[in-house]
């Protein structure tokens, strides 16, 4: 189900299939940043885009008006839906995640190096894979 996240008519679109989502419940929550230092809770970046989508079916998010730069983007499978990860012992995700170039985790979430991808005036096209620890 495409839907196009904040940005205007102008620049181009950003389209990422999400992949191995472990359930329909709850909503898929996608954030992308231009700006390293708020990734990846880029919810106050100036200037970044958002989209939150029911999990069920085949998922496609679409972000339009996206100016060129460097962005990252991270996932989370919200699935009761409360608009923050949920975690086991204050650490281990217990709910699914995802990055842009399917960046590694390591203790943490990766840098925004890790997971950085070029936009240009051309469409760019991603494939996420949601992760699971629990």
């Amino acid at each position: 189900m495409p839907l196009a996240g904040a940005g205007g008519l102008q620049g181009a679109t950003v389209t990422v299939s999400v992949t191995e989502v472990r359930s329909a419940k709850g909503v898929v929550r996608a954030c992308m940043t231009a700006e390293p230092v708020r990734f990846p809770s880029c919810n106050t970046a100036t200037g970044a885009h958002s989209v939150v989508v029911p999990a069920d079916g085949s998922i496609t998010l679409t972000f339009a008006g996206v100016a060129p730069g460097r962005y990252a983007i991270a996932l989370l499978h919200d699935e009761n839906n409360n608009g923050k990860m949920d975690r086991a012992m204050g650490m281990m995700p217990r709910e699914g995640y995802g990055f842009s170039r399917d960046a590694p985790v390591r203790m943490g979430p990766p840098r925004f190096e890790a997971a950085a991808f070029e936009v240009g005036a051309q469409e760019v096209t991603k494939r996420i894979r949601m992760r699971y620890m629990l």
